[in-house]
């Protein structure tokens, strides 16, 4: 009896030891993944939006307490819409102030008529020139209904079936067959079972056949699994819907079929209608990305107008004066010009020296030519009918009209 009593004693501090130690494994794994996912939310050169504006959505949250919201979100419309538009005055959010900023400038009531498309589980279609906002404006809304905006896939020419709906664990399926645990969930599949925005990246990229995969999905809001036999069906969960975008200027690519088409509604999303507004645009965002790589780099407004000014006429094809302008094949975005004086500042930084209007030249002339050298002519014109005529009004435009030798 005594040699029992001891066998079993035995067994039971070994299965604490052991519990112990399978506890402090599992909280020392948990401790640093918690640490790896902070160290990579810290150095993430462009954190989600739901990481970069955390606060603002927190905040919204308590503003949208007595707001009317659709199931499976998490803010209402009105909120969404202030997320996006941002508000006059800041939310009080655990004593502090949050300043809800507005993000995407354009047209509002083209953002009041998304959300209401979203709320009403229709697929939403964003369209337009490249560099219109598009992606962000997709990213918004998700962070803001479903509290993630990564739950996306990036249409292109390779994008299979396989890489919106599901695929499979080979070595599992091998050994335990069509189950549940054998699958590997895409974008498509983790929203349906989660209840978030799908987005779906250049949608017109992808060959028609995939993207019609989206046909039956958008209209039965049901996801057929055929290797699961009868229980293969995935019903998708209140919140689930889909945001997805297209160049204008690759409509060509893989045209949307009909049926598709009319599972979406339709919003098309304009460049910046002012070079006033393109050039606030264009300093904030600027500022925004340099503080991370570069704290120091100069913002110099009177630059950044006149480069608003250059991207706004060349893309409309008028001068403020109202004089004509051939325009480049080329499609100058707002973002392109972002990324063009961020380039020139960073030049300046690293090499020392002022923010060169020769460098900006430079960059404009590659942003032009990116698409062909036909477009050199046009750019020569511009600057023999416009930037010459200005090159009397300010220092500014008489060294850039002087820095046209890079385009000569």
């Amino acid at each position: 009896m005594l040699d029992v009593q001891r066998r079993v004693h035995a067994i039971l501090r070994t299965i604490r030891q052991n519990f112990v130690e399978y506890s402090v494994k599992t909280i020392l794994l948990q401790t640093c993944k918690k640490e790896h996912d902070m160290q990579n939310e810290a150095t993430a050169i462009k954190p989600p939006v739901e990481l970069a504006y955390e606060k603002q959505l927190a905040a919204l949250s308590i503003y949208d307490k007595n707001n009317k919201k659709p199931k499976g979100w998490r803010l209402s419309p009105i909120a969404v819409r202030a997320f996006v538009i941002g508000l006059p005055k800041p939310i009080e959010l655990e004593g502090e102030k949050v300043e809800i900023d507005k993000k995407y400038y354009g047209d509002d009531p083209m953002v009041e008529r998304a959300i209401i498309t979203l709320a009403g589980n229709r697929g939403l279609m964003l369209v337009g020139e490249p560099g219109t906002a598009k992606t962000m404006l997709s990213e918004l809304f998700s962070a803001a209904i479903s509290g993630t905006s990564t739950n996306t896939v990036q249409g292109t020419a390779g994008t299979t079936d396989d890489d919106i709906k599901y695929s499979w664990n080979y070595a599992m399926l091998i050994a335990k067959g069509p189950c549940e645990e054998a699958l590997v969930p895409a974008p498509l599949y983790t929203g349906m079972k989660e209840g978030l925005i799908t987005r779906f990246e250049e949608i017109t990229r992808c060959p028609s056949e995939v993207q019609d995969t989206l046909i039956s999905v958008m209209s039965d809001k049901v996801l057929n699994i055929p290797e699961f036999g009868e229980s293969g069906f995935l019903f998708a969960r209140e919140g689930f819907n889909i945001v997805a975008t297209a160049n204008t200027r690759d409509k060509g690519v893989n045209e949307m079929s009909s049926a598709l088409k009319r599972r979406f509604n339709f919003e098309t999303v304009s460049p910046v209608p002012t070079a006033k507004l393109e050039m606030e645009i264009i300093a904030k965002q600027a500022k925004d990305l340099l503080k991370n790589q570069a704290p120091e780099a100069i913002i110099d407004e009177d630059i950044i107008g006149l480069l608003a000014t250059v991207f706004h006429e060349l893309r409309e094809g008028v001068s403020s004066e109202g004089q004509k302008i051939e325009s480049p094949a080329s499609a100058l975005s707002t973002a392109e010009a972002v990324s063009l004086y961020c380039q020139s500042a960073l030049s300046s930084y690293y090499y020392g020296e002022g923010l060169s209007i020769d460098t900006l030249v430079q960059n404009i002339r590659s942003a032009v030519l990116k698409e062909s050298d036909a477009d050199l002519p046009r750019l020569r014109n511009y600057w023999s009918a416009v930037v010459k005529k200005r090159s009397s009004t300010s220092r500014n435009w008489k060294k850039f009209y002087e820095a046209g030798k890079w385009i000569r």
